[in-house]
């Protein structure tokens, strides 16, 4: 998303700043998200330039007012009101701010590290339990059924705004299930001002290890840095950390691999 899209983007997320997150908008502004995916005469009246301003907010309020929340209401017609590079742009506008929401309503409940944890297990448990995996992303599978084996598997063991996320992340609109649950947990840690660092080792840190070690990327890089730890044996030894697109690695592995390279070279 680039140029008038992000401004737009920008102010709608200023309107989701301005009301109370319920523990529907989230849910609600997906939805319609994903109606402009699959109607394109909608998609085009909301953000054709050529039709002013008044009547696409009108039009929001003609068909969505009464059927989602006040709150949706207001975000979506900000969003209309804005500028879009293509009108594909504003679903996805909205289903990045419909995550917003939901982590929004988390942080007012003081789940929010909660949650990021809860999806940071669940995306491991899918990583390594490939059966579940391959009907995650089996697309003759229903989207109803497939959301169904994630509520089963989280229902009672999960907060609840885990479990809408999850499901959410099972229709993933072009991105696959754990693509989503990675994008989730960085909207959680935007919402903290960190950034989350992904920490390969051998062995598991201690409470102490994971504190210290957070500690010095957050000085480092000069914010709250939220750990992701995955043990893996082919670490052997030393930490492995991997920051949005920046990795640091001083395992064994790394450097018996530099010091085969230079041989062969």
């Amino acid at each position: 998303m680039r140029g008038a899209s992000q401004q737009s983007l920008a102010r709608a997320r200023e309107a989701l700043a301005g009301v109370a997150a319920s523990e529907e908008l989230g849910s609600e502004l997906f939805s319609v998200a994903r109606l402009l995916d699959g109607n394109g005469a909608l998609r085009r009246a909301l953000t054709d330039p050529a039709r002013p301003q008044a009547a696409r907010t009108a039009l929001v309020e003609q068909l969505f007012g009464g059927k989602i929340s006040a709150q949706a209401v207001e975000i979506l017609s900000a969003a209309v009101a804005g500028r879009w590079v293509s009108g594909r742009d504003l679903g996805h506008a909205l289903d990045q701010l419909s995550v917003e929401a939901d982590v929004a309503y988390a942080d007012d409940r003081r789940t929010l590290d909660e949650v990021e944890d809860q999806l940071f297990r669940l995306e491991r448990v899918v990583a390594v339990e490939r059966a579940l995996s391959d009907k995650l992303s089996d697309r003759r599978l229903p989207v109803p059924a497939r959301q169904g084996l994630i509520h089963g598997l989280l229902q009672g063991k999960a907060d609840a705004t885990t479990v809408r996320l999850a499901e959410r992340a099972v229709d993933g609109r072009g991105r696959s299930f754990v693509g989503s649950l990675r994008a989730y947990q960085v909207a959680a840690a935007a919402r903290r001002s960190a950034s989350i660092a992904t920490v390969r080792v051998a062995t598991d840190l201690s409470e102490a290890e994971r504190t210290r070690l957070a500690e010095a990327l957050g000085r480092q890089y000069g914010r709250e840095i939220q750990l992701n730890v995955i043990v893996d044996p082919e670490v052997v030894g030393g930490v492995r950390v991997d920051i949005g697109d920046e990795v640091i690695d001083g395992t064994i592995a790394a450097r018996l691999d530099e010091a085969q390279r230079r041989i062969a070279g």
